[in-house]
């Protein structure tokens, strides 16, 4: 069993092949936490935690003055009775007080992981391959109850929790918080880690050490957001790639959320995380319930390195779905930087044939090719074809690119209006607004208002309409600003609070209805790039352009944060033309393209003005990507050299078995008399022979990873190199 209770010590202990997640019951009554790390035996564990008397703290019992909650590590932990450090949750009453103390009811241990109403989340292929504790919480006098999910699955060193609150009494309650996960840690020896950045410039990595009070991020926006990714994780000290104990935490939810760790004046550390409570109201009438999202916890003691690779497998076959979860991604190109708003079906074509003679699969029609759609001004919203640059309609344009032997694919930005359009001028209120106020626009568009299912059939019934009308395979979703007057004109005044979060409802409904009538299509996420990379998309779109910004040097620093938390498969990565349109810079064909292959690979300008020399040399990076995409969309990915810290980047791609890997590596800046570098592996088999492709020379698994491999030397800015080898059989 991976979860197993201990009734005499009052103990529940979760477990996975090398990790122990433990809690008991305090007084039978209040889960406290008492340990997450790596595997323990079940033997005597309730005394983890001790209760002990401490100045301002408020006591449960007057008969037991050293039992308060204030110092109690918590699982799911309120406000108003005693502790006074961040709740999990916050119920307002009828007579508008919010003090409620959960306490434990009973509990259940049952296989396989149920569905979360509504919301995506990790899932179990079989009931064999998980386990999950339901254990339930209830304040009768409030009319509270609370039940809290913990999954384990099988071969993953992972715990995916969530909540799911219930009023049990006869009138309404008030939800103004509802986190999805409160733990503690018994001290504040931790460095926090995230993922930080704007557009163009998305998921940096910072780390700084955690100190007295609060240090966290959240989001406002109602996305994800460029500017901050749904993770964290505490470093033990000295924790780096390959060593030392790494504790990550990743909300499986695409809106505005909130990631906090305190320190309290003990140095205890309590880390949460979910819907961010800033502008969250939730009434739950008699009856009701309301789920959070989940958040995936993850434990390694093998380092950053380590932590990721877990996030990366269960990510990859236990988040995404479909088809493209396990089959390889097609090379594209897209023709947004080649032409913009300006095209016709010839030009299209053109840029198609180039590509057909590269050996490209799949061809992109990015934005531009609906309604009056010549800038960004117009048109948002009306799904139909625009015949002035489309005479014949968009059955024309897929069958003559299809007879070059190319799929065809088609951007889309469903979730928004422009205020000149048909649908707008039809519907001026299925917009997101708020009486008397200005209607804000980003990008001169308005966000429907997906909390309103009529708004959510439009989006289905057009997107739908459009995909049924050719042989499209590849989709790519885009959305292009964040919420502003935030309010529905469907909700009445208590219900204003909910319409943020109602509206992801009603994204996912969207996104689950679409995708499954269109199981064959590819579906790639999209936000100004990377505003919306995170775990929720994920399950609906098996890959996120992961930046707008596709300057190689740019994305060293973006794509390696990325990986953090997310694998190479869920990362779109092409390469464009040069000087950079985002930050003007110019780097060589040959760079642009090993950083692109480091995820799903494809083009994203006018192939139609290459050089025969450049023709010959993108042909040849087509068929080296074919070659080993496998490895990169399905192999471990080991970080080897960070750009966060150096002038050189260098990763690497291990396959299953060990018997194949692809490294890279990137120096930005050249250097007068500099030595050759010298780089050492990781993941490979210390026993193995391996030859490098390009050479053909025979290294030693044990010395490529233990002494390394001297590279050539390189000569100017903006280098790279990959190296490519297969396992050999010994004489």
């Amino acid at each position: 069993m991976s979860i197993i209770y201990d009734a005499e010590q009052q103990i529940f202990h979760l477990q996975t092949t090398n990790t122990s997640y433990v809690f008991g019951l305090a007084r039978g009554s209040y889960p406290v936490h008492l340990h997450w790390g790596r595997k323990i035996r079940g033997s005597a564990l309730s005394d983890l935690y001790g209760p002990g008397a401490m100045g301002f703290s408020s006591t449960v019992d007057p008969k037991e003055p050293a039992f308060s909650l204030d110092t109690l590590p918590q699982e799911y932990p309120g406000y108003g009775s005693g502790d006074f450090r961040e709740p999990a949750y916050e119920a307002e009453l009828l007579n508008g007080t919010s003090v409620t103390e959960l306490t434990y009811v009973t509990h259940s241990i049952l296989k396989g992981k149920p569905a979360l109403e509504g919301l995506p989340a990790v899932y179990a292929e079989s009931g064999d391959e998980a386990e999950t504790l339901q254990l339930v919480l209830e304040d009768a006098t409030a009319g509270l109850r609370a039940e809290l999910s913990y999954t384990v699955i099988s071969g993953f060193d992972a715990v995916i929790r969530s909540a799911r609150l219930t009023n049990t009494g006869s009138g309404p309650l008030k939800l103004n918080r509802a986190l999805s996960v409160a733990l503690d840690f018994p001290h504040a020896n931790y460095e926090l880690i995230q993922l930080s950045g704007s557009w163009a410039r998305e998921r940096h990595l910072v780390r700084a050490p955690l100190h007295n009070g609060r240090q966290g991020i959240d989001s406002k926006r109602g996305a994800s957001s460029h500017q901050q990714n749904p993770f964290l994780a505490l470093l033990a000290p000295q924790t780096v790639e390959d060593s030392g104990e790494a504790y990550g935490f990743s909300l499986v939810y695409s809106g505005s959320f909130s990631a906090n760790a305190d320190v309290d004046q003990y140095g205890t550390t309590r880390v949460t995380m979910g819907i961010n409570p800033f502008g969250f109201r939730w009434l739950l009438a008699p009856g009701e319930s309301f789920q959070t999202p989940e958040a995936v916890l993850v434990y390694s003691d093998q380092g950053i390195g380590g932590m990721s690779r877990i996030y990366h497998r269960l990510y990859r076959t236990r988040l995404a779905r479909g088809l493209y979860r396990d089959e390889p991604r097609p090379v594209l190109i897209n023709n947004w930087e080649a032409t913009y708003f300006n095209f016709d079906a010839d030009k299209i074509e053109d840029i198609a044939r180039a590509g057909k003679a590269l050996g490209i699969e799949l061809f992109v029609l990015d934005d531009g090719w609906f309604g009056r759609r010549d800038d960004d001004t117009t048109s948002l919203g009306d799904w139909f074809v625009d015949t002035r640059k489309l005479p014949q309609g968009l059955p024309d344009l897929v069958e003559r690119v299809r007879r070059l032997g190319m799929q065809f694919g088609l951007w889309f930005e469903p979730e928004m209006v422009s205020p000149d359009s048909e649908l707008y001028r039809a519907h001026p209120d299925w917009c997101l607004h708020v009486p008397d106020r200005r209607r804000s626009q980003a990008r001169n568009q308005l966000i429907l208002d997906l909390s309103r299912p009529e708004v959510c059939d439009y989006i289905i019934d057009s997107v739908s309409s459009v995909l049924a009308s050719a042989p499209i395979t590849y989709v790519k979703w885009d959305m292009n600003r964040h919420m502003t007057e935030i309010g529905s004109a469907a909700l009445p005044p208590e219900r204003q609070g909910e319409t943020a979060h109602r509206y992801m409802l009603g994204l996912y409904r969207v996104m689950e209805e679409i995708t499954s009538k269109f199981p064959h299509v590819l579906f790639e996420s999209c936000s100004g790039g990377g505003g919306r990379f995170d775990p929720g998309i994920l399950h609906y779109m098996p890959q996120t352009w992961t930046s707008d910004d596709t300057d190689a040097v740019e994305r060293l620093k973006i794509q390696y944060g990325t990986s953090i938390v997310y694998p190479a498969s869920s990362m779109g990565s092409h390469i464009s033309a040069v000087p950079n349109h985002q930050v003007h810079r110019s780097t060589s064909l040959s760079m642009r393209g090993d950083v692109a292959m480091s995820g799903n690979f494809g083009y994203e300008l006018d192939l139609t003005l290459f050089t025969p020399e450049e023709q010959a040399e993108a042909a040849a990076q087509v068929a080296f990507y074919k070659d080993i995409r496998s490895l990169v969309q399905q192999g471990d990915m080991y970080r080897l050299l960070s750009p966060f810290e150096g002038n050189e980047t260098a990763w690497m791609f291990v396959d299953a078995d060990r018997s194949e890997a692809l490294a890279g590596y990137f120096r930005v800046l050249a250097g007068p008399n500099m030595s050759r570098p010298r780089l050492r592996l990781q993941g490979l088999d210390p026993e193995k022979d391996y030859v490098l492709k390009e050479t053909g020379a025979v290294y030693g698994g044990d010395r490529l990873m233990y002494a390394g491999l001297l590279l050539q030397e390189l000569h100017g800015d903006f280098q790279s190199k990959l190296l490519h080898f297969v396992a050999v059989d010994k004489a």
